[in-house]
């Protein structure tokens, strides 16, 4: 058993979206093809990973370092002890050969990326979907049948009116989700609250409404917002502060006494760990965004939810960032809260099988093996073209 090829292609996913922070006018991603020399069903057998949005391709990490050492690599390092099938761990172990501690950067969104096309060929030798394979190793074979997803949207765009914001939430409701969420902070206080209570109209209550800062407001105004958010009792605050500066989200947790959420640019179980220990999250009502995708992969992701275990957090209080199939099988697989959804942007990345709708708030996955990416059509040509 070998890796036969391992191919890149970053491609355009710009949108004329922006949140508080960027805009997505130039914004890339990576597509990774894993190709091996197992044959199943009468086809070689292929692995592809994607980074998420909000991350730009980090191609050249990825021919100068990762896919190198990869391709270097004796086959007793990559695969499992038996000689039945890649080893994930082991494979992460090569990717990470010279690499200091610390410094994550976009490096991890590079590994997390490789990982992905390693543990999708991994359940298709095993002919498992993922969410299977991953409920056997690690969870006694139980699997959540289907996974609670919320609609993220509500970005801010040229000549979108609060009209434009309202049809936008229903499209989502009409969809099946229950819960959606909006961008704040790319506008003044008083131009946000007009936003959201725009939206409030639409929704059933303020629990089916979470709101997003992306890390731009200092303490003072991450509290002024809290104090003018209070009294909706919405979703979840997420994202109020940098995603490192734990003083503050510890600080405005003081300040706000419904659900908040971040955790999405935090790219490694030490910089998670630190959000655990500093950063005045409550296990009982906060949420955490990790995504596996930009943060080492599921190799990491797996050391991340035992530090959770080891700080009384359940994996029930993990809803991933991203949007993708990656991090729904890990939902379905490993008993996590649910996972974010792009029914809107970011395609052909976002939102999950073609033919499984969300229904009441959740969504089922596809009987495939891998993550899935064959049940969704427009993704799985792309990814072709980069296997070829």
């Amino acid at each position: 058993m070998k890796i036969v090829s391992i191919k890149e292609k970053a491609v355009p996913i710009q949108s004329s979206i922006r949140n508080a922070y960027i805009d997505f006018s130039k914004m890339t991603a990576s597509v990774v093809a894993i190709t091996t020399d197992v044959i199943r069903n009468g086809e070689q057998v292929i692995g592809y990973g994607f980074n998420s949005n909000g991350r730009y391709a980090p191609s050249g990490l990825l021919h100068d370092r990762f896919i190198p050492r990869l391709v270097e690599a004796d086959e007793s390092e990559i695969i499992n002890e038996d000689g039945t099938n890649l080893d994930p761990h082991r494979i992460w172990d090569v990717l990470m050969k010279g690499e200091k501690p610390g410094g994550h950067g976009e490096r991890s969104v590079a590994v997390g990326t490789m990982d992905m096309a390693v543990w999708d060929a991994v359940a298709k030798i095993e002919e498992k979907p993922l969410y299977q394979l991953l409920a056997d190793r690690y969870r006694n074979g139980q699997i959540d049948d289907k996974v609670f997803v919320y609609a993220a949207g509500g970005y801010y765009q040229p000549e979108k009116s609060l009209v434009k914001l309202q049809d936008e939430m229903r499209r989502y409701l009409d969809m099946g989700y229950t819960v959606v969420k909006m961008k704040i902070g790319g506008s003044s206080l008083d131009e946000d609250l007009r936003r959201i209570e725009a939206v409030l109209e639409v929704v059933p209550y303020g629990q089916s409404l979470a709101v997003d800062a992306n890390g731009r407001f200092d303490l003072d105004t991450a509290i002024r917002y809290a104090e003018r958010l209070e009294p909706y009792h919405l979703f979840w605050y997420e994202e109020a502060g940098d995603p490192l500066d734990y003083q503050l989200q510890a600080e405005l947790s003081k300040h706000y006494s419904h659900s908040m959420a971040t955790g999405e640019n935090l790219f490694s179980m030490q910089d998670a760990r630190n959000l655990i220990r500093y950063g005045g999250m409550r296990p009982d009502k906060d949420y955490l965004q990790f995504d596996c995708a930009l943060s080492y992969g599921l190799v990491e992701y797996l050391r991340i939810l035992d530090m959770l275990k080891e700080h009384g957090w359940s994996p029930r209080r993990c809803i991933p960032h991203g949007g993708h199939q990656m991090s729904l099988n890990i939902a379905a697989g490993l008993g996590l809260g649910g996972n974010e959804s792009y029914p809107g942007v970011f395609q052909p990345f976002g939102g999950f099988a073609d033919d499984i709708p969300v229904e009441s708030g959740y969504v089922g996955l596809p009987d495939v093996p891998g993550i899935g990416f064959e049940a969704k059509s427009e993704l799985i040509s792309l990814m072709r073209t980069v296997s070829k």
